[in-house]
C-alpha cells in the first residue's frame, strides 16, 4: 500500500471513528436522561452501562484476533455495522418495550461497536505514521484528543436532541450519522489498512512483550481510578449534595470531557519534550495520585464543596489527559508493526476492565458512604482513586526508561 493510499485510508477511518464516537457519547446521555426522567435513580441508571463496559472487555479480548485474521478494514466495518444494529434496537422498539434488559442489550452492542472502531483507528495510525521521532506521538495525541472532545460534544448533542425531538427521533438521527459514515467509508476506502501476514490464535492472546503487558496493567488501574468517582459518584454528588439539575451536571461533564480531549491533543506541546518513555508515565501517575487526596481532604475539612470538587476536577482532568495521552503513545511505540492489532486489543481490554471495575466500585463505595453523607461517599471513592493511581505509578516504574528498538515492517 502506497504512502498516499495509506494516508487517505487513515483519514477515512478517522472520520468513521469520529462519527461513531459522536454517536456513542450522545446515546449515553440519551439513555441516562431518558431513564432518569422515568424515575430511575442515578445508581440504577448507571447499571444500564455495565454490559457496555463488560462487552468492551470481550471485544478487546477477541478484536486483536479478528484484526490479525481479517484486517483492520474488516473490524472497522464490523464496528460501524454493530453500532447501527444497537441504535436500531432503540429506534424500532415501541417506548413501552424499552425495558432495562432491552436497553442493556443495546448498550452491550454499542460497547462492542465502540471498541472495534477504536482498535481499528488506533492500530491504523501505527501503520501509517511509523516510528519516526515525534510524528507518531503527535498523531496519536491528536486522534485521542479529538475523540474525547467529540465524545463531550456528543454528550451535549444527546441532551439537546432529547429535549427537542424526543428519545427515539434523537436515536434515529444518530443512526443517520453512523450510516453515512459507513457508506462513505465503503465507497472511498481503497485497499486495506495494513496487510494480514500472521494469523494469530487465541493461545497467543497474552503478549510476549513485557512492556506491553506492564503498560496494560497500568492502564487498568489508571482508568479504574477515573471511573471509581467520575461515573456514578460525581453526577450523584452534583445533583444531590450541590443541588444541581441533572442537565446541569451532564452539561458540566460534557465540558469536562471536551476540555480533557483538547489537553490530550496538545499533550506533546504541553510536555515539551521528545517522545515520552516509561519515566514520563511514572512521574505523571504519582503526580495525578495527589489530586484526589487533596479533593478528599478539602471535603473532609468542610471547605466549600463546589469550589473543592469543581476546581479539583479541572486539575484532575488536565493531569489525567496527559497520563492517558502518554499511555496511548507508548502502546504503539512498544509494539512491532505485525503485532499492532493484537497488542492494542490487549491494552484496550485492560482499559475496559478498569472502567468496569471503576463503575462497580463507584456505586458500591458511594452507597456505603451514604450512611453518613453524600460527601463521605465521594471521599470513599476519591480514596480508592488515589490508591489506584499510586499502584499505576508503582507499575510504571518497571516500564522501559528509553525508546525500544523495534522490528521494521517488511519492505520498509
Amino acid at each position: 500500500m502506497s504512502t498516499t493510499s495509506g494516508k487517505r485510508n487513515y483519514a477515512i477511518v478517522t472520520m468513521a471513528y469520529w462519527a461513531d464516537t459522536l454517536a456513542d457519547g450522545a446515546i449515553r446521555m440519551l439513555v441516562l436522561f431518558y431513564f432518569y426522567q422515568l424515575g430511575y435513580n442515578a445508581l440504577q441508571v448507571a447499571s444500564l452501562f455495565l454490559f457496555y463496559e463488560f462487552f468492551g472487555i470481550v471485544t478487546n479480548f477477541a478484536g486483536g484476533i479478528l484484526a490479525s485474521r481479517f484486517g483492520l478494514k474488516s473490524t472497522l466495518f464490523m464496528g460501524l455495522g454493530t453500532q447501527l444494529l444497537a441504535l436500531s434496537m432503540l429506534v424500532f422498539m415501541p417506548a413501552s418495550g424499552l425495558t432495562v434488559a432491552w436497553v442493556m442489550a443495546s448498550q452491550a452492542l454499542s460497547g462492542i461497536a465502540k471498541d472495534l472502531t477504536k482498535m481499528s483507528s488506533k492500530s491504523a495510525v501505527k501503520l501509517v505514521a511509523g516510528d519516526s521521532e515525534g510524528r507518531l506521538y503527535r498523531w496519536v495525541a491528536l486522534l485521542t484528543g479529538s475523540k474525547n472532545a467529540l465524545k463531550g460534544v456528543g454528550f451535549f448533542i444527546g441532551s439537546l436532541l432529547l429535549s427537542l425531538v424526543g428519545f427515539q427521533s434523537a436515536v434515529a438521527a444518530l443512526m443517520a450519522v453512523v450510516g453515512a459514515a459507513l457508506l462513505l467509508a465503503t465507497m472511498l476506502m481503497r485497499g486495506g489498512l495494513g496487510d494480514v501476514r500472521n494469523k494469530s490464535k487465541f493461545s497467543q492472546l497474552l503478549s510476549k512483550n513485557r512492556a506491553v503487558n506492564l503498560l496494560s496493567v497500568a492502564r487498568f488501574f489508571l482508568f479504574g481510578a477515573r471511573d471509581v468517582w467520575f461515573v456514578v459518584a460525581l453526577p450523584v454528588f452534583l445533583s444531590t449534595v450541590l443541588g444541581w439539575e441533572f442537565w446541569q451536571a451532564g452539561g458540566f461533564m460534557a465540558l469536562w470531557v471536551i476540555g480533557y480531549g483538547f489537553v490530550q491533543a496538545f499533550a506533546p506541546a504541553i510536555l515539551r519534550g521528545k517522545d515520552p518513555t516509561g519515566k514520563t508515565a511514572t512521574w505523571l501517575a504519582f503526580a495525578l495520585s495527589l489530586i484526589p487526596i487533596l479533593i478528599g481532604a478539602g471535603l473532609h475539612f468542610n471547605w466549600h464543596p463546589a469550589t473543592v470538587v469543581l476546581g479539583g476536577l479541572i486539575g484532575f482532568g488536565i493531569a489525567f489527559a496527559l497520563n492517558s495521552a502518554v499511555h496511548s503513545f507508548l502502546i504503539l511505540d512498544y509494539t512491532d508493526h505485525d503485532k499492532v492489532a493484537m497488542n492494542v486489543g490487549i491494552y484496550y481490554m485492560a482499559n475496559a476492565c478498569g472502567r468496569l471495575i471503576g463503575t462497580i466500585l463507584s456505586g458500591l463505595l458511594y452507597q456505603a458512604g451514604l450512611n453518613t453523607s453524600g460527601t463521605t461517599g465521594l471521599i470513599y471513592c476519591l480514596t480508592a482513586s488515589a490508591g489506584f493511581l499510586f499502584i499505576t505509578g508503582v507499575i510504571s516504574l518497571a516500564l522501559p526508561r528509553r525508546k525500544l528498538e523495534k522490528k521494521l515492517p517488511p519492505n520498509s
